[in-house]
């Protein structure tokens, strides 16, 4: 929530009737004091059990009431990033009956007249099936062809680093949670999109980097991305950056 500067946040205390009032009191005062400082410093903290219903309907009220419904531009040409796909064909199927692989975030297969951005839905495509089957897109983009993004091999980004690592209790500096400099030639992990790949670093000056991608990637200039660096045999989030600039690479789009 502080890499993307979240305004409209609202924290669910989930499973209260799973302990004692005392020590739901407790919880609520340790999220409150969690968030002092954050982007969701004085954000709402709700109590809710949803098996039980309690609090649901005061949820819906604040969604409803206090979250302003965001312009949405229907002009624009389509970018979907793919968190999902999948083979919806069944062992046997005929070939005549074989549809083409899902991309997306839901197997419902629901027929829209139109879609607009802010909530997840899957679209069937012609693809070949296989490509899709077990996630196999998933980190890549969807658009019209000649609208999508550039894909690139290397980034230049501003980034800034955490003060200290979260959820890391061990000895050295590093481990004591003090987030330690970028250098060159250090191997990092991006989260962009929905894609996870690694990047070396081959130079940094400043709050400026230039990354090698291990994996071209479609992204977009002014796009965040989430930097992690290995640590224990762990990701840990270490910052956060935005494109500024990077080499792109020539690839045809695959139609679907």
């Amino acid at each position: 929530m502080e890499i993307m500067r979240l305004q409209h946040i609202i924290i669910l205390q989930n499973k209260v009737d799973l302990v004692q009032e005392n020590v739901a009191i407790n919880q609520h005062e340790a999220i409150q004091r969690f968030i002092e400082g954050t982007v969701a410093d004085g954000a709402p903290v709700v109590p809710i059990s949803a098996q039980l219903k309690y609090n649901i309907d005061v949820v819906c009220e604040y969604i409803v009431k206090k979250i302003s419904i965001p312009e949405r531009n229907f002009i624009s040409p389509p970018n979907m990033i793919v968190i999902r796909s999948f083979d919806v064909n069944k062992p046997g199927s005929e070939v005549d009956e074989i549809k083409g692989g899902v991309a997306g975030g839901s197997i419902l297969k629901n027929e829209l007249q139109f879609a607009v951005r802010g909530g997840l839905i899957g679209v069937g495509t012609t693809m070949d099936p296989t490509v899709t089957r077990a996630d196999r897109l998933v980190g890549q983009v969807l658009g019209e062809v000649g609208s999508l993004p550039e894909v690139y091999v290397e980034l230049e980004v501003n980034f800034f680093l955490l003060r200290r690592l979260l959820g890391v209790r061990t000895k050295d500096t590093e481990r004591q949670g003090k987030v330690t400099k970028m250098t060159k030639g250090e191997m990092l992990m991006l989260n962009i999109g929905s894609m996870s790949t690694g990047a070396r670093v081959v130079a940094v000056k400043n709050v400026f980097a230039k990354l090698q991608l291990t994996s071209p990637v479609c992204t977009s200039k002014g796009e965040k991305i989430a930097l992690s660096r290995r640590i224990d045999r762990h990701w840990r989030l270490i910052g956060w950056g935005q494109i500024q600039a990077g080499i792109t690479l020539d690839v045809p789009a695959c139609p679907i």
